[in-house]
């Protein structure tokens, strides 16, 4: 990022952050290029850019303009040095992980997690060695009793899917690296975008995303995001992404999450107004026993989450007064809200995490992590919030 892009909003940065320019053609929107390799004037220039010592194309697997675009563009909106851009956020997630860590190293992870990010550290991961202590991360002191010798990673999400605990992020980095200087801090930062949350001014090390959320919006495309330091993205380039995940993001998936960037400001004020009207409405509904967000002055997070986010998010919990089965039915029975997993699209989606995105934790883990058989999570979208609560209204008076 250059002194000039820190100097500029951040709506400009989001528009004119990163610029893909053709010699002799000039369009204002960035084409499409959809080649698997490049052209080189001569060996001698092949060899360069395989040797690293001259910038340029090769092959898309290892870099294309449109990939590239969108990479640098998050990394500019998240304040970091560099960035890159994956096929999912599964592959952000596994591209950090496989990357930075070795057998025999340790993570320490927050119990609430994205289900498939929960299960890769639980099932996958020791089978190369690498284990998992899983803690609730707002408990600084059982984080830092969790550390140990072996310990390489702290990893975290906050907001935390799906019930919204907010970790103060400064105050965790303050005390991993008084604990131990060289561990690393890795937040997923998917539920509160660049727009609302800047974990690496707050000392993390390493940001990752679900780029299929909030950065492209409009529910057509899988991606993922990492941001970090030059040294860091290098690594998860030549070793996660070119050799162990092949994550390889494609440049028409590229394009739409470009053009997707665009409006992520206007979409998260609108999400973010949404989401606080619903919310407020919620928590006076005798059928719902608590609504986890962390815009509610009732919210236990609610403090931090006013001192680290600009604005407090588009995803609510809630549960209800009533059984699985009554939880269940009533999801179902929606008309406008759809039911359906992932989140930060124009539409409003709802989805029961016990039986679907969390389907991977044990019954007794799901209580640990206080996700509870009738916690229902909706990703409020761009509709009319008055329509989106009539919908609930109506159903909640079937239960």
């Amino acid at each position: 990022m250059t002194k000039e892009t820190k100097k500029q909003g951040f709506a400009t940065r989001q528009i004119h952050g990163y610029d893909v320019r053709v010699p002799g053609i000039n369009p204002l929107a960035t084409p499409i290029f959809q080649t698997s390799t490049f052209v080189f004037d001569d060996c001698a220039q092949g060899a360069a850019r395989f040797a690293g010592k001259e910038d340029g194309f090769i092959y898309s697997r290892i870099g294309n303009p449109n990939v590239e675009q969108v990479a640098k563009k998050v990394a500019i909106l998240e304040g970091a040095e560099a960035g890159l851009a994956l096929s999912s956020g599964m592959g952000a997630v596994s591209t950090v992980l496989l990357s930075l860590l070795e057998q025999g190293d340790h993570i320490v992870a927050d119990l609430a997690l994205y289900g498939a990010t929960f299960t890769l550290m639980q099932d996958a991961l020791p089978r190369y060695g690498i284990n998992t202590t899983f803690v609730d991360a707002t408990d600084l002191d059982m984080v830092i009793d969790a550390i140990k010798p072996e310990t390489r990673m702290v990893y975290f999400e906050t907001p935390t899917n799906p019930n919204l605990k907010v970790v103060d992020i400064a105050e965790l980095v303050k005390r991993v690296r008084e604990k131990d200087p060289l561990i690393l801090v890795v937040i997923d930062n998917t539920f509160a975008t660049p727009y609302l949350q800047q974990p690496l001014s707050l000392g993390v090390d390493v940001v990752v995303h679900s780029g299929t959320k909030y950065l492209n919006g409009h529910g057509d495309v899988i991606s993922g995001f990492i941001a970090s330091n030059k040294t860091i993205i290098d690594r998860c380039r030549d070793i996660g992404l070119k050799m162990v995940t092949g994550s390889v993001l494609g440049a028409f998936e590229a394009f739409l999450i470009n053009r997707g960037l665009k409006t992520l400001d206007i979409r998260m004020e609108k999400h973010c107004k949404n989401a606080m009207k619903i919310a407020e409405w919620l928590e006076t509904q005798p059928k719902v026993r608590k609504v986890y967000y962390p815009g509610l002055k009732s919210f236990e997070g609610y403090e931090v989450a006013k001192k680290q986010m600009k604005l407090p998010g588009a995803i609510i919990s809630f549960e209800l007064e009533a059984s699985k089965e009554a939880a269940e039915q009533f999801v179902n029975s929606l008309e406008l809200i759809t039911l359906a997993v992932s989140l930060g699209d124009a539409e409003t989606l709802i989805e029961h995490p016990a039986s679907m995105t969390h389907a991977g934790y044990s019954k007794e883990m799901l209580e640990e992590a206080g996700i509870s058989e009738t916690l229902i999570r909706i990703s409020v979208g761009l509709e009319d919030a008055d329509d989106i609560i009539a919908d609930l209204e109506k159903h909640l008076a079937a239960v």
